[in-house]
């Protein structure tokens, strides 16, 4: 058992090192490249029109009217930005700046610009391909547009995200959440993990047994204090180094394209390695490209593809642009050593984080606020994900009522096995299948990069 066991973790990791790979990154900034110019470089000639009537429009009377059974526009939003702020934004970037060096941050950058295109065009597919049940509820993602665009002859790829999908959110939305929520509350209150996973359990079950609409009415909530929140304190470390922000964009600028390596190494080996964190970073980040936040904004009333599918230009923007590069800044103005061996002074990506935070705030101040976030950016990733697995079993059951009360009841236990620290092989293959996820969906994004096309054409015609 055991050496099976051991070949078992074996394979996984070479099927996790491919579709995280370089191969599959290129794939997923090139699909965004492709993309950008098929619709006219939208996040770009009409990036002043997105944010007017995305974050623009929250004021709006429309933003407070009954949507029914269904998500409005900014509850939809809210619900896959739950999704995509998560941990990665802080633990991930920090590990990547680490290894790749400041020019890690350019690539994600590169990747975030391209990656805007790509989850625009996502909710554009979800939307105009998604169906509606006889309550008129709304549902979508990439096995719907899958199915319903490429046609029957396509469903095996559309069974395939969904497998994909339903089994990811028990270990990406949900076991690695619950375990940075137990390390954080412990050092928060030093509550026992098992105590938290149980309070995080009833609060799970509270919100996700009340079905997406109070999934969207919880994080329209949650996710604009969390957001607040951490750039506010983003923005207090940056202002207190103000006058080393200048050394800070020439390091990022210089060492993207530098042949010299951070930690040693051939000529040029810096570039990629810098180059494979940055756009690792941003992907695994945003999530654009790999389908997740189609299925919250599939949920949405709204009926016009592409007003909805503006948000997604947004939220990829917001994310990486924004939040990432809070994280970025704060690890470049600490002035630590970086590269790999430097990283492993550090229990985790996390505790370096918080280092770095607590090296520019005073006291142990910045580790609080890190922590603090840490427990709202996992509790939201896990809200919105409760939806997406409930979604991708939904759509492989014919919605039958009692596989997605089943999912429910276990993805709301999967918490305490997360916050205890077991399931760790759990995490690891939910982990790979979360990127797989991106292999069909990419293909039928590249398929039905027409009818992106056509939507957005037909949208921004008479738009000014």
């Amino acid at each position: 058992m055991g050496e099976f066991l051991e070949l078992f973790t074996k394979a996984e990791r070479a099927v996790n090192d491919f579709v995280w790979g370089p191969i599959m990154l290129a794939l997923l900034v090139g699909t965004g490249v492709f993309l950008t110019f098929r619709t006219g470089w939208v996040q770009v000639r009409w990036f002043g029109y997105i944010m007017k009537n995305t974050v623009g429009s929250l004021f709006s009377k429309s933003g407070k009217k009954d949507h029914g059974s269904n998500l409005s526009p900014f509850q939809a939003v809210t619900t896959a930005l739950a999704g995509t702020v998560g941990t990665g934004n802080i633990a991930g970037v920090t590990g990547a700046i680490f290894i790749g060096g400041p020019g890690a941050v350019f690539w994600m950058w590169v990747s975030a610009f391209f990656g805007m295109c790509t989850k625009y065009a996502e909710i554009a597919l979800a939307m105009k391909f998604r169906n509606t049940d006889a309550q008129g509820v709304h549902k979508g993602g990439p096995m719907y547009y899958i199915e319903n665009g490429l046609g029957k002859r396509w469903k095996w790829l559309a069974v395939l995200f969904a497998i994909l999908g339903g089994v990811a959110s028990f270990g990406i939305g949900n076991i690695a959440q619950s375990s940075e929520i137990a390390g954080a509350v412990k050092g928060l209150l030093g509550l026992d993990p098992l105590v938290t996973g149980i309070v995080l359990t009833v609060l799970v079950a509270i919100v996700v047994l009340g079905g997406v609409k109070r999934i969207g009415q919880v994080t329209s909530l949650l996710v604009p204090f969390m957001s607040v929140f951490y750039v506010a304190a983003g923005v207090v470390v940056i202002l207190m180094r103000i006058t080393d922000i200048p050394g800070v964009f020439g390091a990022i600028f210089s060492s993207a394209f530098s042949f010299e390596s951070i930690s040693g190494g051939i000529a040029g080996y810096a570039i990629m390695i810098a180059m494979k964190n940055g756009f690792a970073r941003g992907v695994f980040s945003n999530e654009a490209g790999l389908g997740s936040a189609p299925i919250a904004h599939a949920a949405s009333s709204s009926e016009e593809p592409a007003e909805q599918a503006i948000w997604g230009v947004f939220e990829v923007f917001f994310d990486t642009i924004v939040i990432c590069s809070i994280t970025a800044f704060t690890v470049l103005l600490s002035g630590f050593e970086l590269g790999a061996d430097a990283l492993k002074t550090y229990s985790s990506n996390g505790a370096a984080a918080v280092q770095a935070f607590n090296s520019i705030l005073p006291g142990t101040l910045g580790g609080t606020i890190i922590q603090i976030s840490l427990v709202f950016f996992a509790l939201s990733t896990i809200l919105s994900w409760s939806y997406y697995g409930e979604r991708c079993w939904g759509y492989l059951s014919k919605d039958s009522k009692i596989v997605t009360s089943v999912y429910k009841i276990l993805f709301v236990l999967f918490c305490i096995v997360g916050a205890t620290g077991s399931g760790q092989l759990m995490w690891n293959i939910s982990d790979t299948l979360n990127g797989a996820m991106a292999i069909p969906n990419l293909i039928a994004l590249l398929l039905l990069s027409g009818a992106v096309a056509s939507i957005t054409r037909e949208y921004f015609k008479d738009k000014k």
